[in-house]
């Protein structure tokens, strides 16, 4: 338990973080000159590992076309990784560096055409700490003795070893081609399809492709003694490969836990619409930390438990009904990875909608009970410490109550929402109209808020840019009870549901003191709790 508590308080803790940026902040964060006069079109990604000296060597050819005239192209990668030379049209391109982003001189950039060019780069990049908070690759062994490893890199960026636009606004709208070389005896795993798998003397080559759009930190590597099964999921969009691949010795464990998979599927497609990545197939690849949201490669470390390593975030016991990794990661794929921020200060996105997907799954399996159950239980990890929107332009995110106070601002407005087809028409319209795009925050709100019928402004910008959570004071005078809110934004007059007598009410609080009558003496009253909001009774 000591250990679980240690890794929870990790998984909600804050960074904290000086609100003085610097200028490689700007030049992470930001849609530099450098970057926007060029549209991304696709990675040819090229990697050769090296497992004993844990060192990597490759090239990237990015394809792009040109938006207006430049000289002058922004690529990042991140020290201790070093650019060997950069190659067009068969001509080594110089480059000034300052700190993690290089600047390439470019010559013939003319509007509307169709380049590429090859990054070719080496090094020993870092060793990740604290898989998956922190960035780099899991060095590890499986209990064979045989290398297990694994990328991931979120927060600190892909570049942290290969070369890329490493900036959210922009994906490959023609996905990725990646190679992966390693010693023979092993098996290399990635996103989307494997097309080709080549042996030439002590290695083999395992080629894979991805046909979709992908956001950088999406792109993994994964190398172990896989084993791979896999089955067939009739979906909304046809017939979905879903595949597995694990160390060998936990076969039959995953065999067991993965009987999960074809249930979030169901679950995920009747809320949030079909599976986005139906050409790239669905995979879940057993890793040596606790698992991430690659898309079409969703990476699994969760000991084959329930719960979030065998324990329930929300102390409800339903949280013991899901693998927490299985569910949370793959929810991902709707929103993450269909839906992308284009600034991490709105990473709320991913993970606030992601982590309600848990919720949904367990309404969708268990009933409404069981989903308002867990997803108010979730309210002990929310430490409103600071709002859920973060800076942009500077690479820096909101408070992690991203996850849970994200969750329960969604289960919010589901009650405000008040007939579950709407709200699920709301949730898949999402997935159908922002298909594969990147997007900000504000695109959302306004899209929700157009879907209700009602301007939800005050809504978003109380819950999401405060930590301040509204709370309803009221007194009970006999048949009467009088209301109102404190601790909120100017104009915020959400509806909120009171019990009184057993009975559900609406009511409408606003800043000032209102009242509202009922024909019998008021005996009990409280806020329903699947309103996320305080409340306390100041009188009797």
């Amino acid at each position: 338990m000591k250990h679980f508590l240690s890794l929870l308080l990790f998984f909600i803790s804050i960074t904290v973080i000086s609100q003085s940026f610097t200028r490689q902040d700007s030049l992470r964060g930001s849609i530099t000159p450098e970057r926007a006069w060029w549209d991304l079109n696709h990675y040819n990604l090229d990697v050769e590992v090296d497992l004993d000296n844990k060192t990597i060597r490759g090239n990237n050819t990015i394809s792009y076309t040109v938006l207006s005239e430049s000289n002058s192209m922004q690529i990042d990668l991140q020290p201790p990784m070093k650019i060997e030379k950069i190659i067009q049209d068969g001509k080594e391109l110089s480059y000034n560096s300052e700190g993690n982003a290089h600047f390439i001189q470019l010559q013939n950039q003319h509007k509307g055409a169709k380049n590429k060019l090859t990054v070719y780069f080496s090094g020993k990049p870092p060793a990740a700490r604290n898989a998956p908070w922190d960035g780099g690759f899991t060095w590890s062994r499986d209990s064979n003795g045989k290398h297990f490893i694994a990328t991931s890199n979120q927060g600190i960026g892909a570049s942290i070893w290969w070369p890329n636009k490493d900036h959210y606004y922009d994906e490959p709208e023609n996905g990725v081609d990646f190679a992966i070389t390693i010693p023979n005896g092993l098996m290399a795993v990635a996103n989307g399809r494997l097309v080709h798998e080549e042996t030439k003397d002590d290695k083999t080559t395992w080629t894979w492709k991805v046909v979709n759009p992908i956001n950088n930190y999406a792109v993994n590597i994964n190398i172990g003694d896989y084993i791979h099964f896999g089955e067939k999921y009739e979906g909304e969009n046809g017939t979905l490969d879903m595949d597995y691949y694990v160390l060998k010795e936990n076969e039959a464990k995953a065999k067991i836990q993965f009987k999960q998979s074809p249930k979030l599927m169901e679950a995920f497609e009747h809320w949030f619409g079909p599976y986005p990545f139906y050409e790239d197939s669905f995979k879940l690849v057993e890793v040596p930390y606790l698992g991430m949201e690659h898309q079409s490669s969703v990476t699994y470390g969760n000991q084959y438990k329930n719960g979030y390593l065998g324990n329930d975030l929300s102390g409800t016991g339903w949280g013991l009904k899901f693998d927490f990794i299985i569910i949370h990661e793959a929810g991902h794929e709707w929103f993450a990875n269909n839906i992308t921020h284009i600034d991490v200060a709105d990473m709320w996105i991913h993970e606030g909608f992601t982590a309600y997907s848990e919720n949904l799954y367990l309404d969708y399996h268990y009933g409404k009970k069981a989903s308002s159950e867990y997803v108010v239980g979730t309210r002990r990890t929310i430490q409103n410490d600071r709002p859920l929107i973060g800076t942009y332009n500077v690479n820096h995110e909101g408070s992690s109550d991203m996850y849970y106070k994200g969750a329960n601002i969604l289960h919010t407005l589901r009650q405000l929402i008040e007939d579950d087809e709407k709200w699920r028409e709301i949730l898949r319209g999402l997935n159908k109209d922002f298909y594969h795009q990147t997007i900000s925050s504000k695109q959302l709100e306004e899209y929700i808020g157009k879907k209700k019928g009602v301007d939800l402004t005050e809504f978003w910008n109380q819950y999401l840019r405060t930590t301040k959570i509204p709370k309803v004071e009221y007194k009970i005078s006999k048949n009467k009870i009088t209301f109102r809110y404190v601790d909120i934004v100017e104009k915020f007059d959400m509806p909120v549901i009171a019990i009184i007598n057993g009975k559900e009410e609406w009511i409408f609080p606003t800043a000032e003191w209102k009242t509202k009558e009922f024909a019998n003496e008021i005996i009990s009253a409280n806020i329903k709790k699947d309103f996320y909001v305080e409340s306390e009774l100041i009188s009797k």
